[in-house]
């Protein structure tokens, strides 16, 4: 795996000039060199990085799933993250345009920015679920881009990071308002997730070892639909207002009601069959959702 610890490692490996800064620097995708291997190659970066781009014949793979770049789109990498990258098709031209911004955490020490940053969610999302722009939106994230790259390319003095720092607030502002356009207006591709959500929970309430495999958590239902814990979240909160552990719970609180109303099994052993370890936790669950104890929600049906 290449690991970059430092943004000047990262520029060898690209094989463009030194940054200017050695904790930021900002770089015209089209003067990065051509990878030196034909394998595809792990990386990780000790930094944030930020990138608008175009390609073709790039593929990225990050976990097992591959990304083609062939449209603009804009994605986040945070620290540690790790993800490959490799030519398509060695036979075709590589073509590629586009920005990247590195970012030491350490350039943003003592601002607000360093108190924020991660309250972004997008910075736990996959290259998969990367933010397709329009041409209006990759418009005006390709103007900050320029402008924090005048910035950069200026004489560096004491009033350089404040300026740059509010331009990457900027930029993040914009693609937290653009990602909550997307889960808006990918309306088909956002109801077949909660279709299969829907179905996969279905299918493990009805399973018959729940009391060996517990309760599904969100990381669960997350990789079964192979998207990240906080994009699903995200994109299920705008598509029908509840996140992944409100979708979980109720189906489960579902599950809890057919079987009081429909068999003679106790609470105790319903608990135990939905795969909870302790029965309070059970009914106390099923008293938040449904504001009835469940010997008071059986007693109902009496």
């Amino acid at each position: 795996m290449k690991h970059c610890k430092t943004i000047s490692e990262l520029h060898r490996f690209w094989k463009v000039p030194p940054p200017l800064h050695p904790l930021i620097s900002v770089v015209d995708i089209g003067d990065i060199g051509p990878l030196d291997s034909e394998e595809p190659i792990t990386m990780a970066l000790d930094f944030y990085a930020i990138s608008v781009k175009r390609m073709q014949n790039v593929r990225v793979k990050y976990g097992q799933h591959p990304f083609d770049f062939n449209e603009g789109i804009l994605y986040f990498t945070s620290p540690s993250q790790v993800f490959s990258v490799s030519t398509a098709n060695k036979d075709k031209e590589v073509k590629k345009s586009g920005w990247v911004i590195n970012m030491h955490p350490d350039f943003i020490w003592n601002t607000p920015l360093a108190k924020t940053i991660n309250h972004y969610d997008f910075w736990d999302y996959s290259l998969r679920e990367a933010l397709f722009l329009s041409a209006r939106e990759e418009a005006a994230i390709t103007n900050i881009l320029v402008a924090i790259r005048q910035e950069y390319e200026s004489n560096i003095d004491r009033f350089s990071k404040q300026i740059i720092v509010s331009q990457v607030e900027g930029l993040l502002h914009y693609a937290d308002r653009f990602y909550h356009r997307q889960f808006i207006t990918r309306e088909k591709a956002n109801h077949e997730v909660l279709e299969r959500l829907e179905m996969l929970l279905h299918e493990y309430f009805d399973r018959a070892d729940l009391t060996e495999t517990g309760l599904p958590t969100v990381r669960y239902v997350a990789d079964c639909l192979h998207l990240s814990p906080k994009y699903l979240s995200n994109l299920l909160r705008v598509v029908t207002g509840q996140n992944t552990q409100q979708h979980i719970h109720a189906r489960l609180i579902a599950k809890a009601k057919e079987k009081l109303a429909t068999t003679r099994l106790t609470v105790s052993e319903i608990a135990y069959e939905l795969g909870f370890e302790h029965v309070p936790s059970f009914s106390k669950l099923f008293k938040a959702k449904t504001n009835l104890s469940p010997l008071a929600f059986r007693t109902s049906f009496a």
